[in-house]
């Protein structure tokens, strides 16, 4: 159109300010109580069902269950981290559980496969659990029998003598980040130990969080304030997997929740974990924010009219990248449509006229009654059940675009649907994107920088057709 990039810049910059108001006006639901189980669910459903279409339901209700579980004092201080997700094939969706505590997709290594008494001291190893080998390697020269026999005695008595300190310092349970020895795993079976390898040095340190221990280079008999405290660790088997779940039954907030999920596919279940993390990352934000805003296209198709007006009023040449800022935001509801099959120009048309005019339901919201609406009410009295109306307005900005098109429009109250988003996501996606954006136009200079090194290549030679 002939502007410069500084005119597409401001203009630019002025349709953010405008967007970013313009979304700040469409609040229409806030989540007053995060502890809240039935808010929470109302919350994350519209993420989840972005990815998991048909089972928003069910996955909210766990995340929401498996948040409230680990949930402190101060929501604020939430961390995402302690919502833990476990894929076991086998079963279907509706089998998921969430476990108050943490769970490994194996069993113990050792014997003892069940350890249940309150406060069972644990103990978290980094290092092997082995008798050490010598860094050079040895010539042992044996004459007799007796020798060979006798050769490894020092080693048991040295094992034997460790994993009973470790069982008179009152350890019951071993978490190992590191190889174990068969010796070792004899003397720990022998002494009633329960042992569980975790080779992630992630996984052990979750692990040192919900036991409250600290993992030790060391091998020897930790001290009292280096051991963890565990209430119940027992084996399941879900879906003929066996599984090993940590779980404290004494705190009234468990450290760690974990959400067990069960499919049929691999791919599923990765699916399904994705559309967790994005539910418990919305309960991250909402801890922070929690205004709601319409979903399904219809708070972007409200900011594409509040700009478009605004670029109206916009003088000078600016009035052009503002309006073209403004029509940008067209792309979330027409890909709504053009992946649901619907016709994306004639769905946006029907959006459009929608949140243009206000429907009216029942006498105008806050005002009186007139003479006609008494007399229709009074008319009306058989047919209206309800023992008093409550006047309703739906906002022309709730339209947004129905994927199943069961309204035969492609048009729908996400309201009445409970389709609604974080206002604090799509205020950052609009700042960041512009920001983004600008930062390209800014740029007025491209630097290539020449290839370094070695010779020239040969130039085309002038006398090719010459012999």
């Amino acid at each position: 159109m002939g502007l410069t990039t500084a005119d597409i810049n401001a203009g630019y910059e002025k349709g953010m300010k405008i967007a970013i108001e313009a979304l700040d006006t469409f609040v229409v639901e806030n989540v007053e109580n995060v502890r809240d189980a039935r808010q929470l669910t109302k919350a994350l459903r519209s993420v989840i069902g972005s990815k998991q279409a048909g089972h928003e339901d069910l996955l909210a209700r766990l995340v929401a269950e498996a948040v409230l579980a680990v949930l402190p004092k101060v929501a604020a201080n939430f961390n995402v981290d302690n919502v833990r997700v476990v894929k076991i094939m086998g079963g279907s969706l509706a089998q998921s559980t969430v476990v108050r505590g943490m769970v490994f997709g194996k069993e113990p290594d050792g014997a003892v496969k069940k350890i249940a008494s309150e406060r069972t001291k644990v103990g978290v190893y980094s290092c092997p659990i082995d008798i050490s080998q010598t860094e050079t390697k040895g010539t042992v020269l044996l004459q007799n029998a007796k020798q060979m026999l006798g050769f490894t005695t020092g080693e048991e008595v040295q094992m034997e003598n460790i994993i009973k300190e470790l069982h008179d310092s009152g350890l019951r349970v071993i978490i190992a980040g590191s190889t174990v020895g068969e010796l070792a795993l004899h003397y720990i079976n022998r002494a009633g130990i329960l042992l569980l390898k975790v080779p992630s040095k992630f996984e052990l340190r979750r692990i040192c969080r919900v036991v409250g221990a600290t993992p030790l280079a060391r091998l020897g008999a930790p001290m009292p304030d280096e051991m963890g405290q565990v209430d119940v660790v027992e084996t399941l088997e879900m879906g003929g997997d066996r599984v090993t779940v940590f779980r404290q039954e004494s705190d009234a907030t468990t450290r760690t929740a974990t959400i067990v999920l069960r499919g049929a596919t691999q791919n599923h279940l990765d699916d399904l974990e994705r559309a967790v993390d994005d539910g418990v990352n919305v309960v991250k934000a909402i801890t922070k924010d929690s205004r709601l805003v319409p979903g399904a296209g219809a708070v972007e198709v409200a900011i594409a009219e509040a700009v478009s007006r605004a670029a109206d009023k916009t003088p000078g040449l600016a009035e052009y990248a503002v309006r073209k800022f403004g029509e940008a935001f067209e792309v979330v509801p027409r890909l709504l449509a053009e992946s649901a099959g619907l016709d994306a120009t004639e769905v946006l048309a029907r959006l459009y006229n929608a949140h243009a005019q206000t429907v009216r339901s029942g006498p105008a919201a806050g005002g009186k009654k007139s003479k006609d609406d008494s007399e229709h009410d009074e008319n009306n009295d058989d047919e209206d059940s309800l023992p008093k109306r409550k006047s309703k307005q739906i906002k022309g900005h709730n339209a947004g675009v129905d994927v199943l098109n069961e309204s035969g429009t492609g048009v729908l109250d996400v309201m009445t649907e409970g389709i609604l988003d974080l206002l604090v996501t799509k205020h950052w996606a609009i700042k960041l994107a512009t920001e983004a954006a600008r930062t390209v136009l800014s740029v007025d200079q491209i630097i290539v920088a020449r290839q370094a090194g070695g010779p020239k290549p040969p130039g085309p030679n002038p006398n090719w057709d010459e012999d």
